[in-house]
């Protein structure tokens, strides 16, 4: 039995290349802003800081658990 070609469309390809030439824009603009400031942020600023990317990471992972799991338990109808 012979497998369907799964490629792209010229459509996909564009799509693709839009999205990663707003990746390197964005990303281009947010070194520059970066760069361009010059304040120094405080201890109690880099530990607010890490302890939002910490909420956030374990916020979004028990999220997708939860959403897992009631998919797997056939809680989701």
């Amino acid at each position: 039995m012979e497998k369907p070609e799964n490629r792209l469309s010229a459509g996909g390809w564009l799509i693709i290349a839009v999205l990663v030439a707003l990746l390197v824009a964005s990303s281009a603009y947010a070194i520059h802003i970066w760069t361009s400031v010059s304040t120094a942020m405080s201890g109690w600023g880099w530990g607010m800081l890490v302890l939002g990317v910490i909420v956030s990471i374990v916020l979004g992972v028990g999220l997708m658990f939860l959403m897992f799991y009631s998919a797997r338990h056939d809680m989701d109808q």
